[in-house]
């Protein structure tokens, strides 16, 4: 697990107790929070998370005092990073302020992030999980993790907001890119060019292709290309034709050239897999709204049986579904199979999700398809960009209040959100986790963000009373 997951985890815990508390307090002489001072916390934190920027990029992690950051790992000063919550997610929470606000120091902030993105663009259009600022960028391109794609989505973004050619050079040379890297079968590879190892394999894992589908779907509504809708009929072909047949009817997580479910690396074996299964689901919906073509909603109803028949005892489902007997899978690294979770090393059974709660996800899934199929593409479109009532409305506002204003109360004099005593796991660098942990005051990029995207969706929800 990246090391801003377990810290997220802790600091959410934190934020909801400290809500729940506040909620006690003020619940008989709460006075609401002005616009003016949900737009003053925006302008402040970013004012100062702007000063920590290394050319307009961001890490993780700092200490209050700057002198250690992280990213997916320990980072020097010359890195920032790409992957989220890096760069692109800091940049888009800054367009966010700018679109909800009108405030200039979050647009020139979001345009610096763009800045860093651009600098560190490699020869074939996309980036890598970091920025080395010392060293040339190559051209080795992930659509791991929300890399490239995330970067991509903010530019195109930020282009709806603001005329620069510099910008628009560096989306079109990154959708050339998009186009370039997909495979012939319609999917993408974990990285590219070709690495001659698994890197090749059309790879659903950690979202990869689900990832440059939404891209592709932004550019489409963004830009209208007739080259954009090609690439996604080919992806959605892909989709199709890689849905395993029943009794299993899912989807692996990576497929080799003969589409065929394929090892990753030693721990992630051939296998259909529940999680994968419901981003696809999602992705087929997001393609039949933006192309009307009903044959995506097909392969849905059977993989959703599938899903819900396959739960573990415990409720949660296993990551990896064995082909053919539907049992369990458990990979130690050196492709080591045991029979347990307890079987497995320290470190895979403390740092890999292979028992995951896939409840909240599956009654998502199920209930976007059911409000589709009930109402049809054309109302449910209307439904989903449909303006709140009165009444929602103020429920929302109500809903949020506590927590903004315990957003505001925890934003120190310089506009910083620190995390105290932030607990996360030591690790050293080229080496596996070793069960250590470190304490320390942190300043987190995904608290800012969280941070920031709230106090601007209570903005918002002020803004339309009017």
């Amino acid at each position: 697990m990246p090391i801003y997951l377990y810290s997220n985890l802790v600091n959410t815990l934190a934020r909801i107790s400290f809500c729940i508390i506040s909620a006690f307090t003020v619940s008989t002489s709460f006075a609401e929070v002005s616009r003016a001072q949900a737009g003053a916390a925006i302008e402040r934190g970013i004012n100062y998370f702007h000063s920590l920027s290394n050319r307009g990029g961001y890490v993780y992690f700092l200490t209050p005092d700057l002198s250690r950051r992280w990213g997916e790992g320990v980072l020097d000063e010359n890195t920032i990073e790409v992957q989220p919550p890096g760069t692109p997610a800091v940049g888009m929470a800054l367009l966010n302020a700018y679109k909800a606000t009108g405030s200039s120091i979050a647009l020139n902030a979001a345009r610096d992030a763009a800045q860093a993105l651009i600098l560190g663009q490699n020869t074939c259009g996309g980036w890598q999980h970091t920025i080395r600022f010392d060293r040339p960028a190559g051209d080795m391109v992930s659509f791991d993790d929300d890399q490239t794609q995330s970067a991509i989505s903010f530019l195109m973004a930020l282009d709806q907001e603001v005329d620069d050619s510099e910008l628009t050079a560096a989306i079109n040379k990154a959708l050339t890119l998009m186009k370039e890297a997909q495979l012939e079968n319609g999917g993408w590879p974990h990285r590219y060019p070709s690495q001659g190892d698994y890197h090749d394999y059309a790879t659903f894992n950690d979202e990869g292709i689900n990832d440059c589908l939404r891209v592709m779907l932004e550019a489409h509504r963004f830009y209208g290309r007739d080259d954009i809708e090609s690439v996604l009929l080919r992806a959605g072909r892909f989709l199709m034709i890689s849905q395993l047949p029943p009794p299993q009817p899912g989807w692996a997580q990576q497929y080799n050239e003969f589409l065929q479910p394929a090892w990753a690396r030693s721990f992630e074996p051939p296998s259909v897999c529940p999680s994968v299964t419901l981003n696809n689901i999602d992705s087929l919906m997001d393609l039949y709204i933006s192309l009307g073509r009903s044959e995506y909603l097909e392969a849905i109803p059977d993989s959703l049986r599938w899903i819900e028949s396959i739960r573990l005892l415990n409720g949660k489902w296993a990551r990896f579904v064995e082909l053919n007997t539907g049992k369990p899978l458990y990979y130690d690294r050196g492709r080591i199979r045991v029979d347990s979770l307890d079987e497995l090393s320290e470190e895979r059974r403390l740092g890999y999700g292979y028992q995951v709660d896939l409840q909240r996800k599956l009654n998502s899934v199920k209930q976007r398809y059911e409000q589709i199929m009930n109402l049809g593409r054309d109302a449910y479109v209307a439904r989903s960009e449909r303006k709140p009532s009165a009444s929602d409305r103020e429920r929302r506002i109500s809903q949020l209040s506590a927590e903004v204003s315990a957003i505001i109360n925890s934003q120190d004099s310089n506009g910083a959100w620190i995390t105290k005593e932030d607990r996360f796991k030591k690790r050293a660098p080229g080496q596996l986790w070793q069960g250590e942990y470190e304490v320390l005051d942190r300043i987190s990029s995904r608290v800012f963000i969280d941070n920031v995207d709230t106090l601007c969706a209570y903005v918002r929800l002020l803004d339309s009373r009017n």
